[in-house]
């Protein structure tokens, strides 16, 4: 999110994340079979849970990225912690069978770093935006580039004002 032009705020409640998320394992139910997650962290560890329930997985791992590093600037790309070895030895060739779930895609930065790590990998996100949607195979929602997602376990219970009064 750029602090020079206009961002549209689109809040997220649980109950909306739920059910978009048991929507995204719908869709997977049939583009499987899948062997196991790879979620990515944070925002996928919360999708990638309700996925690997309602999908019946077992093996679900994390790769672990630093990109919004003040929650507002998207940031160099470090990854933390790779996808454990044992992982990808399970799955075929180039992550073949796996699934990599994450809650949003942006720009794609993250998207393509973990795509270079598992070309073969079936990418999901539940909210999908216009640069990053090529790298992704399934996934729930698009909106506009310029819309910055409030995620539910990013916000905390306060007065929203009305839309009428030039707050979007």
């Amino acid at each position: 999110m750029s602090d020079d032009r206009q961002n549209k705020a689109f809040p997220v409640s649980w109950d909306q994340f739920h059910r978009d998320a048991r929507a995204l394992a719908w869709r997977l139910a049939g583009a499987g079979p899948f062997e196991g997650i790879v979620c990515i962290t944070r925002g996928g560890l919360v999708p990638a849970a309700i996925v690997a329930r309602e999908l019946g997985l077992r093996m679900i791992e994390t790769v672990c990225i630093a990109s919004y590093h003040d929650y507002t600037k998207q940031g160099e790309m470090q990854v933390l912690k790779p996808i454990a070895d044992v992982v990808t030895a399970v799955a075929g060739a180039g992550g073949k069978g796996l699934l990599v779930i994450d809650d949003l895609v942006d720009t794609g930065k993250t998207a393509r770093l973990v795509r270079d790590m598992l070309p073969s990998a079936h990418f999901a996100t539940v909210y999908a935006k216009p640069l990053g949607r090529p790298l992704i195979d399934t996934f729930i929602t698009e909106v506009s580039q310029d819309t910055w997602i409030y995620f539910p376990w990013d916000m905390g219970l306060s007065f929203q004002p009305p839309i009428r009064d030039g707050v979007a």
